[in-house]
């Protein structure tokens, strides 16, 4: 059995200025869409290749999940079950998308995402800020803290600071 690699992706930075929006409607912000091209170019660096990116359908996440897409190609699919997901439900998520391929992308939001990292990684994380992208890798199956953290990799760790 192949290794399974699982890459959790978190929308980058979203737009709140316009109030009128909902939450599932709000889309990138210009900082969102510098990082998403900052993180793909990272991904890129590193050969990533997720053989399928799920993402959640809400505006920002797909943004997100459009601009990793065309840096890395694989397929791209919108699944509403991540949208606002427990890491329960992204678990299932993954499970079900393991069966049929070894990288696996999810594009969402917090706090499943984190949350599904700390269940299934050997190093815990804090936060999975926006932007950021933290790559596990399993040895035969996707089990509780028995994946390994390849990397962790979030935008101002290459960006100045933001001023406010």
């Amino acid at each position: 059995m192949l290794k399974k690699i699982l890459y959790l992706a978190r929308h980058a930075k979203s737009d709140w200025k316009r109030h009128a929006l909902s939450d599932f409607e709000r889309p990138l912000n210009s900082r969102g869409q510098r990082d998403a091209q900052l993180m793909a170019s990272i991904l890129k660096a590193k050969e990533t290749t997720p053989d399928l990116i799920l993402s959640s359908p809400a505006i920002r996440a797909k943004e997100t999940a459009h601009i990793y897409h065309h840096a890395l190609d694989g397929e791209l699919h919108f699944d509403v079950r991540i949208y606002e997901a427990s890491h329960l439900n992204l678990y299932y998520i993954a499970q079900e998308a393991f069966q049929k391929v070894d990288h696996l992308m999810i594009v969402g939001h917090n706090p499943g995402l984190t949350d599904l990292h700390n269940i299934l990684s050997d190093t815990p994380l804090y936060n999975l800020v926006t932007g950021a992208i933290v790559a596990i890798v399993f040895e035969k199956k996707i089990e509780r803290h028995r994946g390994k953290q390849l990397f962790f990799e979030y935008p101002k760790k290459y960006l100045p600071q933001d001023k406010f």
